[in-house]
């Protein structure tokens, strides 16, 4: 078993890295957990699914899942290595074409991020069958106010990297991108924000779909929601906001870090 990487030992700081060897195996691990606590979510549906993250030393490069790898059986060994031109350079399995298509072209045009999560959660693609960004109904919800898009034109399953292309276009400089009767998209400076931002972006489809079903929501007025945005959607709440969980997840399954 591989030792979990703790280059600073202060819970509430974004660690810091020596080598590009420490910190490629910090990324791996908070891959391999974000994969499980996906499965634990839900968020496992067949062979859909993605989530990737820039390579430190490579950065043109990112880790990603294999194709047909189930999500709660994810280990940082399983994890494969591709290039720009969507071959896989490390690991033995072959990739998902549409996880290439998409996360690429997000990599390509947004230098900042540094993961991206992408999943057919039951939540997210209900809400996206609507066709509507989320409205600021919860304290939660206001970290997406004014900071996510609608990718409005679903035309099939994302094959070629013209289609990742317009997808990253839409998403601008945004931290979610919600993708018309597909699903959701988060990214961020590192796998455990990306990852927080889909499970709490999930959340809150859930919670407006139930909230307009059992009548008329009240929404955060505009300058509320500004302010809610703003203590809870920063770059590193978000990274903070998955600590619990990826503490969590190594102790009850510590073979992911295998």
């Amino acid at each position: 078993m591989q030792a979990i990487s703790r280059a600073k030992p202060n819970f509430f700081q974004q660690p810091t890295f020596a080598s590009f060897k420490e910190e490629r195996l910090h990324r791996q691990q908070r891959l391999a957990a974000a994969f499980r606590l996906f499965a634990r979510f839900g968020f496992d549906e067949g062979i859909a699914g993605h989530i990737t993250v820039r390579d430190p030393e490579h950065p043109e490069q990112f880790w990603v899942n294999p194709l047909g790898k189930h999500f709660g059986l994810m280990r940082v060994s399983d994890l494969i290595l591709v290039n720009q031109q969507g071959e896989v350079i490390a690991g033995d399995r072959p990739v998902n074409t549409a996880a290439f298509a998409i996360h690429s072209q997000i990599h390509a045009a947004r230098p900042d991020v540094v993961a991206a999560a992408h999943a057919h959660s039951i939540y997210g693609k209900s809400w996206a069958s609507l066709g509507r960004l989320l409205d600021p109904l919860t304290q939660d919800a206001c970290a997406f106010y004014q900071d996510h898009s609608l990718f409005d034109d679903y035309t099939g399953v994302v094959l070629e990297v013209a289609e990742g292309k317009r997808i990253a276009q839409t998403l601008g400089k945004n931290k979610a991108i919600i993708l018309k009767n597909h699903g959701l998209l988060t990214v961020g400076h590192s796998v455990d924000e990306a990852a927080w931002w889909f499970i709490t972006m999930e959340r809150s489809c859930q919670a407006q779909l139930l909230a307009q079903a059992a009548g008329q929501p009240q929404l955060i007025k505009p300058e509320s929601a500004t302010i809610a945005h703003q203590q809870v959607g920063g770059h590193d709440l978000g990274w903070f906001s998955f600590q619990p969980l990826y503490e969590l997840i190594v102790h009850q399954e510590p073979d992911l870090l295998s």
